[in-house]
């Protein structure tokens, strides 16, 4: 049986991965100025910040319904496909419900909750399409996918918490403190759910390399396959200098890739965040 692999669009995942390991993505949605549109194919980040600026408040997010899944999940079984679907957080969101919803229904369709958001999600996607790839079944793919979203380590680093205000993740006057004092948050996704770090305070380009150092450094637990920078419209200058910062730390990573968030992440942290997100052993 050929093995299909698909995933949520908040995987995060470039065009060019998604052509490379033949994955097949289900938007989710942003709904601006009343109207509902697809994640990546209608709404892109660079609207997200737009509406921002212009109305002051965040847009909403609705997940992937059940008619979407179903509609995915049957033309692919009926290409003769068995499905191995992953799914962002189920504590982020109702898409895996829905998926798990559409997956009894169809048959033959192994649904993964990834336990993460962005491209910590995106990390098991390749896992499973490089085992499919390898002519894995989809019960393995399905086991060793889930087993391995424990292993992931994902966080990112905010450089305002204007987003995170706006949204009502924190409060006004946390909002006040952090803008004064400079702080820069780091978000990390634990057990399947976004939890504060560190706060680390001054310039976010300076900060954004001693979050990778603070990662990075003095590890023997990292798996070396790879690791993502992903970020929301950071510059050229900051993403090439902490690429340069993981290589001075961990020069052997087979792979450093680089994606540009997507509407989730950015909906929920804003313009020039960043993170590190690879495997542990």
């Amino acid at each position: 049986m050929n093995i299909k692999i698909t995933a949520d669009s908040t995987c995060d995942l470039s065009k060019e991965l998604l052509e490379k390991y033949d994955i097949s993505i289900v938007p989710l949605y942003v709904v601006m100025n009343d109207k509902t549109m697809r994640d990546g194919l209608e709404v892109t980040p660079d609207d997200i910040y737009e509406y921002v600026d212009k109305n002051g408040k965040l847009p909403s997010t609705s997940a992937a319904s059940l008619g979407d899944y179903l509609d995915t999940f049957k033309y692919w079984r009926e290409q003769g496909y068995e499905i191995v679907h992953f799914d962002i957080s189920s504590d982020f969101s109702s898409t895996h419900h829905n998926a798990c919803m559409a997956a009894e229904e169809v048959g033959g369709v192994y649904v993964v909750d990834s336990r993460n958001l962005s491209t910590g999600q995106g990390l098991a996607v390749l896992h499973g399409a490089e085992m499919a790839q390898s002519g894995k079944s989809a019960k393995e793919i399905y086991d060793e996918c889930t087993a391995l979203t424990s292993k992931i380590e994902a966080s990112f680093v905010v450089d305002s918490i204007d987003y995170l205000y706006k949204g009502g993740r924190c409060s006004a006057l946390a909002a006040f403190g952090a803008n004064l004092l400079k702080l820069k948050p780091c978000i990390e996704v634990k057990d399947g759910k976004m939890n504060p770090g560190k706060k680390y305070r001054g310039n976010i380009s300076r900060v954004m390399l001693n979050y990778v150092e603070e990662r990075l450094r003095g590890r023997d637990d990292i798996d070396k396959s790879r690791i993502f920078i992903t970020h929301t419209k950071c510059s050229k200058e900051d993403v090439e200098a902490v690429r340069q910062k993981i290589l001075e730390i961990c020069p052997d990573f087979k792979e450093i890739l680089e994606t540009t968030a997507g509407c989730t992440v950015t909906t929920h942290c804003g313009p020039n965040t960043l993170g590190i997100l690879f495997i542990r052993k």
